[in-house]
Formats: structure tokens, C-alpha cells, sequence
């Protein structure tokens, strides 16, 4: 075997690559493979069938592969396709006589010269290309190919809009053959500035193999064997019949049926080169992010849309050009998702690269025979359908609705069949389809490019708060890099912006990760966004984290255990309470058990919060107290209130609940009169007698059949107003919590026994 060149021989090489294709696709689009070569024939006085037949040659020379491919290996991959490659840009000079041999031999003579030209074209084209894919396996390193490919086309298009623009300027609206011929010399002359680019690019050396012929069999043999590898020439082959033929004679569409001049056929490739340019990088970015399969399939599902569009353009207005522009851009947006993932997955899966003689050989050629017979197909398809026109529904019928509803039917079982081709990630087309329509995509895109360009800590902080405000599945894997980074702040950040997103399986197992390190800072924080996030995954480890070395840790964990609602640990967590002696373990186990509802927990509550001397402390065990008793809600609202204004706040509330006790069956006649004077008290800032009164209503409620945990809570509400007064509101607000939710229960009873009392009758 060659010595395959090292991985910084082949990125130095990169540019190389780039200015060859550069070179090459004004190349192609001012000669062979643009609309003005469509026309040019078609001004020479071919038919469609000739013209189909004259283009079927190229690709049909592609079966040439089978036979030469040995031979190339042994001769050397990048000798052989500059040779070729030289050969096929001198032989496009020729097509400048043209005009010559019509005014000198006549028209027969010059479309037998234009075959001639074509036909040695191709086969120099299909020696090149027998070359050229194994040399572009080899030399593009596969961890970058899509951003490569990216790359590429945005140089590539842009070259290539400049040159169809001016094309279309050239050409304008009644050409004749010398504007073709400027066309022609300007595209030959960079046809041979892309072979000197080429001649740069490392790699290519002949394979020392002295059983190739035989070796050559047992590969192709092995090849056909291949089931994937079968698939995506079957999948590939119907693209290219879905397309090829429409893509040749989509400019005589746009000319005779939608009303377009010649110059603004041409011109219309300035729209799928921008379409193209314009979604290039983010094609590439995510064929190696996220895998060639999907992008593949993504853009050959849009890709569907295509032909739709086509059946629906609006014929022979003011409008149609700029509609089929508008097309156009879809077109080039679509295509290249399509030849970004389709070309990367044959490189990188499909093909192993051991065999990618044999491999490349039978695609080509097999891509070849497809291309030429629907070449051969479209142009017969054609002229016979010449007679069709009318309408049906609002579709417009003409000679080229027969070639678009094939397309479509082509493109649908092409699909079917390239879901079956090996993949080269796990991301599935759905699941990359679904990153682009949660979260904000678009933001989430321009977060990534400014994070990757951030150059100092702060600036990182930032961009890496922006990619968890995205929402959106395409920043998890820069949420991940900055798990990694080695500033704290950074990893800090990055923490938070994950406990702001939607959870993901990759996120959890890494916030796992920094939950078990030993850097309690940061385990602190992963506990606390485990929580948040509220994935049952993270209940395992979290309940080991109750054991870490790290009181704070085994905090942030008791609560987080709580937040995701693990009842399963409420007896341990009930028994670490009433045994702990650290405050702050103390506070997070009562804060557990009161969001997990465990009644047993109310009078190691109640006494944890007689002996609280902290404010915000009682309020959390306020809080935990009145969780279990229910309604949360009214809790916080009331203390809302009460910070306001404590005198009104409070009085209200009373107020309300006096109205509440009428619809309950309880003794109203002593209790009403008391509520009201405390009521009063407390609206005039009479907080003490207030408080006095309040608990006097206790009292009198504590002769009603209350829930167990109300009338607990209850007992020592008026045990401390008793004996504290006002002095701590947290017992009032609490107080009032357990009348509210004690009246609630009542009035739940009174209404199911009215209720099947009533159903009896």
C-alpha cells in the first residue's frame, strides 16, 4: 500500500482543495453544467431528445470506472486525474471553433463536432473522477470533511454567482453564438488554473498491489455483497433519476413555459448559489455534529418540496421571475443539506476506506448509468409530450409535468430506501430535526458562533449564560465543552445555564459527573440543578450524595431529593432530622420532609421552629408546616401580604375566613364575634390584642374536629401567641394557614355528604 499522507500534511493541503473547486465550479458553470450549455444547444438547433442524448454521455462515460480502476490505483490517484483532469479543460478550448465549423460546413456537421467535443470530455472526465474520489477519501480528514465540504462550498458559490451573474449579463436577452464563446474561454481558462490548484493537494500516490486484477474482482464482489453500501447506490441512484433530467431541462421550463428571457435563466443560478452559500456552514457544522444520515435525509425529505413549487410557479407574469428566484434559493438551501450529508456518509460510513477502489468504482459508474439513462429518458420524455397542455384543478399541464411528478414520486421511495443505509452517529433524523424547532435555533446558533470566538473568561461567562437561555438542543455539546474548561466561573456558569434548559440524558450523566468530583463548590451547584431540572435519573445519585464528605453537598442533595419528589427516602430523611446537630443539614432535612408531605414530621417541625432564632429560618419551617398541611399557594400570598402591611394583610385574611366558617358545620355563634373584634384589632395596628384575640379564635376552633395536622399545628400557634404575642408573626401567618386549610376540609365534607344524601333520595 501507499504511504497515506499524516493528518497536518492533509489540513495543510485543505486550501489546495478549496482553490481547485473554486477554480473548477466557474468552470463548470460557464462550460459543461450550466444553463448557459442548455441553451448554447439549444441555439444550435438541438432538440430536447439530442440535447438529453448529448448530456447522457457524460455520465454514461462513468461505466469506463469498472475497467480502470486497478490501473488508476497503480498509476496513482493524483497522476491520473491531472492528467485527465488537464486533458478534459484543453478539450472544452475546442468548443470555441464552433461557430467556424457552422459557417463553414454547416449545421450537421457542427452538431457532429459538438458530440465529438462532448464525447471526449467525458471519458477524460471519467478517468478524473475514477481518481479523484478514493484522493478526496484520503486527503480530507473525516473529523472535518462536513465543515470542509462547508467551507468549500462557500467559496465555491460565491465563485460561482459571480460567474453566473456575469454569464447572465453576457448572454442577455437575445444572444448569439459569440456570446457563448466569451463564456466558454473565460471557463477554460479557470478550468486550468483549478488543475495547477489540484496539483498542490497531497496524497494520491499509486498503490503497489501485485494482485490488483484479481483483487480488483474479489472487492467489487464484496462491494455488491455490502447491503448498506447497496442501499445507498439504490437511494442515490433514483436521487439522481429524480433529478438529473429535471435539473438539465429545468431552464427550457423556466424559458418557455414560465416566460423567463435567456439572461434571466441564466440569472436564476445566482439564486441557488446563494441558497447554498448562505446554508452551507451550517450544513457542514451539522453532518460532523450530529452525523451524515440525518442531514442527508433532512434535505432529501425538503428536497421533495421542489417539484411541488415547480407544478405551482406562476406562468408568464410580472411576478414569476421573482417567485422562481424565491425557488431557487429553496433550491440551493435544500441541495446542498442533500450533498453535504449523502457525500460525507458515503465517505466516512459507507465506504470502507481500505476498499475505496473497488467501492468508488462501482459508484461512480453506477451513478453514471443512472445519470445517462435519465438523460436519455428526459429528453425522449419531452419531445413525445410535446401535445400535453389544459389544466387540472389549478395545476398547469405541459410537456414538463410528467418529468416533475416523477421527480417527486422518485425522491419519496428514494427516501424509503436510504433509511435503511448504516449511519455514522446515533442521532436519529427526527431527533436532529426536533433541535430546530425547540427551543430558539436562531439564537442558539448565534450564541455558538460567538462563543467559539470569545477569547477571555468574562466574555465566556457570558456567552455561556446565552447558551442556556437558547432553550435549544443544538448548544448541549458546548455545554458540555464548558463542564470541562478549567476556569472555575466558567464551569460555574455552565451549571446554571444547564438548570435552565429542558433536561437532556448527555447534560444529566455530566452534571452527575461534577456531583461526584471532589470540588464541593461545584458539586453544590450540580445537585442544586439536578433538582431543578426534575429528571427521575438523578434520584440514584443524589441519594448517594446524603453521604458526601461535604455537609453543603449532602444539603443541596436532601433538597434536591425533596424538589424531585422521592417519598421512598422520607423515612430516612424524617429520622436524620430529628438526630441531626448541624443547623444547616437540620434546615434542609426539615424543608424535605415538608415538601414531600410527611405528617409524621409536624411536631419535630413545630419544635425545630420554637427554637429557631434566625427570621428566614422560621419562615422556611413556616413554610415546610404548612406544605404538609396543603395549599402552598395561599401561604405565600398571605406572607406576600404581610410583609406589605402586617395590620391589613392580616386582617383581611381573617375577614375572609370569617365568611368561610358560614359555609362549614361548625358553631359559628361564639366564634363570629371573637373573629370580627380580632379582625378590627388587627386593621387598627393593634397587633398585640390582635394576637391575643387570635389565639382566643384557636381555641374556640381547637372544639371543632379538625385534621390531626391542623389541630397540631393549631395548639402550638396558640401555645406561642400566648405566650409571645405578635413578637413572631410566622405563628400568625401559620396560624391563619391552618384555619384556611381547616375550613377547606369542612367545607369538602359538608358538600360529599350533601351529595350523597341527595343521591340516596
Amino acid at each position: 500500500m501507499s504511504k497515506e499522507p499524516t493528518k497536518a500534511e492533509k489540513i495543510r493541503g485543505l486550501p489546495w482543495g478549496m482553490a481547485y473547486s473554486t477554480a473548477n465550479s466557474v468552470f463548470c458553470q460557464l462550460t459543461f453544467f450550466g444553463s448557459a450549455f442548455i441553451l448554447f444547444l439549444s441555439k444550435v438547433g438541438l432538440t430536447k431528445t439530442q440535447i438529453g442524448s448529448l448530456l447522457s454521455l457524460v455520465p454514461f462515460s462513468a461505466l469506463i470506472a469498472l475497467f480502470i480502476a486497478s490501473t488508476v490505483a497503480r498509476l496513482g490517484y493524483k497522476r491520473t486525474f491531472l492528467i485527465s483532469f488537464g486533458a478534459r479543460k484543453v478539450t472544452t478550448i475546442f468548443l470555441l471553433l464552433t461557430p467556424w465549423i457552422l459557417s463553414r460546413f454547416g449545421s450537421q456537421a457542427a452538431l457532429l463536432y459538438i458530440v465529438g467535443i462532448v464525447a471526449v470530455f467525458a471519458i477524460c472526465r471519467a478517468v478524473a473522477m475514477t481518481a479523484l474520489y478514493p484522493w478526496q477519501q484520503e486527503y480530507i480528514p473525516n473529523t472535518m470533511r462536513g465543515k470542509y465540504s462547508a467551507t468549500n462550498s462557500i467559496f465555491s458559490g460565491i465563485a460561482a454567482f459571480l460567474a453566473v451573474s456575469g454569464a447572465g449579463y453576457v448572454i442577455g436577452e437575445s444572444p448569439d453564438l459569440s456570446n457563448f464563446m466569451i463564456l466558454f474561454g473565460v471557463g477554460s481558462l479557470f478550468g486550468l488554473a483549478s488543475v495547477w490548484a489540484a496539483s498542490m493537494i497531497p496524497g494520491g500516490a499509486p498503490v503497489e498491489d501485485p494482485d490488483a486484477g484479481m483483487a480488483r474482482h474479489r472487492g467489487m464482489l464484496a462491494a455488491i455483497r455490502d447491503r448498506s453500501f447497496v442501499l445507498y447506490l439504490a437511494g442515490a441512484g433514483l436521487v439522481t433519476l429524480a433529478s438529473g433530467p429535471l435539473g438539465s431541462f429545468l431552464p427550457l421550463f423556466m424559458q418557455e413555459q414560465v416566460g423567463l428571457t435567456s439572461g434571466n435563466v441564466v440569472f436564476l443560478q445566482t439564486g441557488t448559489l446563494l441558497g447554498g452559500l448562505l446554508s452551507s456552514y451550517l450544513w457542514g457544522w451539522a453532518a460532523d455534529r450530529y452525523g451524515s444520515k440525518p442531514v442527508m435525509l433532512s434535505g432529501l425529505y425538503l428536497r421533495t418540496v421542489l417539484p411541488v413549487c415547480w407544478l405551482l410557479m406562476p406562468r408568464h407574469t410580472a411576478g414569476s421571475l421573482y417567485v422562481a428566484l424565491g425557488v431557487a434559493l429553496l433550491q440551493g438551501f435544500i441541495n446542498l443539506g442533500w450533498g453535504i450529508g449523502a457525500g460525507r456518509l458515503l465517505f466516512v460510513s459507507v465506504v470502507p476506506p481500505e476498499k475505496k477502489t473497488d467501492y468508488m468504482a462501482l459508484y461512480y459508474a453506477w451513478i453514471g448509468l443512472i445519470g445517462g439513462v435519465g438523460q436519455w429518458i428526459g429528453g425522449r420524455v419531452l419531445d413525445y409530450s410535446a401535445g400535453i397542455s389544459g389544466r387540472f384543478l389549478f395545476l398547469t399541464l405541459d410537456q414538463y409535468t410528467s418529468l416533475l411528478v416523477a421527480s417527486w414520486t422518485l425522491l419519496v421511495l428514494s427516501g424509503l430506501l436510504l433509511r435503511g443505509v448504516r449511519a455514522d452517529s446515533s442521532v436519529t433524523t427526527g431527533e436532529f430535526a426536533g433541535m430546530f424547532l425547540r427551543g430558539n435555533p436562531l439564537l442558539a446558533l448565534g450564541s455558538l458562533v460567538k462563543f467559539h470566538r470569545a477569547k477571555d473568561e468574562r466574555t465566556t461567562v457570558s456567552m455561556t449564560e446565552r447558551l442556556g437561555q437558547t432553550q435549544s438542543p443544538l448548544t448541549v455539546d458546548e455545554l458540555l465543552e464548558t463542564l470541562a474548561d478549567p476556569r472555575f466561573y466558567v464551569r460555574f456558569e455552565a451549571i446554571v445555564s444547564i438548570a435552565r434548559r429542558p433536561p437532556n440524558d448527555q447534560l444529566i450523566e455530566a452534571l452527575i459527573r461534577v456531583l461526584k468530583d471532589d470540588e464541593p463548590a461545584l458539586s453544590v451547584i450540580a445537585a442544586w440543578a439536578l433538582g431543578r431540572l426534575g429528571d427521575q435519573e438523578a434520584v440514584g445519585p443524589l441519594r448517594e450524595g446524603l453521604d458526601a464528605p461535604y455537609r453543603s453537598v449532602q444539603a443541596h442533595c436532601i433538597r434536591s431529593l425533596a424538589t424531585l419528589g422521592d417519598v421512598e427516602m422520607a423515612p430516612l430523611l424524617l429520622e436524620r432530622l430529628e438526630n441531626e446537630t448541624d443547623r444547616g443539614l437540620r434546615m434542609a432535612y426539615a424543608s424535605a420532609v415538608g415538601k414531600l408531605n410527611v405528617k409524621e414530621a409536624v411536631g419535630p417541625l413545630l419544635n425545630l421552629l420554637r427554637d429557631s432564632q434566625d427570621e428566614d429560618s422560621r419562615m422556611e419551617l413556616a413554610l415546610a408546616l404548612a406544605r404538609i398541611v396543603g395549599d402552598e399557594y395561599y401561604f405565600i400570598q398571605l406572607l406576600r401580604q404581610v410583609r406589605a402591611e402586617t395590620g391589613t394583610a392580616t386582617s383581611q385574611a381573617l375577614t375572609a375566613l370569617r365568611r368561610k366558617s358560614a359555609e362549614c358545620e361548625i358553631d359559628v355563634a361564639k366564634l363570629v364575634p371573637v373573629m370580627d373584634s380580632c379582625a378590627d384589632s388587627l386593621a387598627r395596628g393593634k397587633l398585640e390584642h390582635g394576637a391575643a384575640l387570635m389565639e382566643h379564635v384557636i381555641r374556640l376552633l381547637l372544639e371543632e374536629e379538625f385534621d390531626e395536622v391542623c389541630q397540631l399545628i393549631l395548639q402550638d400557634c396558640a401555645e406561642q401567641l400566648s405566650e409571645l404575642g405578635s413578637q413572631r408573626i410566622e405563628y400568625v401567618i401559620l396560624a391563619l394557614h391552618a384555619m384556611n386549610a381547616g375550613f377547606n376540609q369542612k367545607r369538602r365534607s359538608s358538600f360529599a355528604r350533601a351529595f350523597l344524601m341527595k343521591d340516596e333520595n
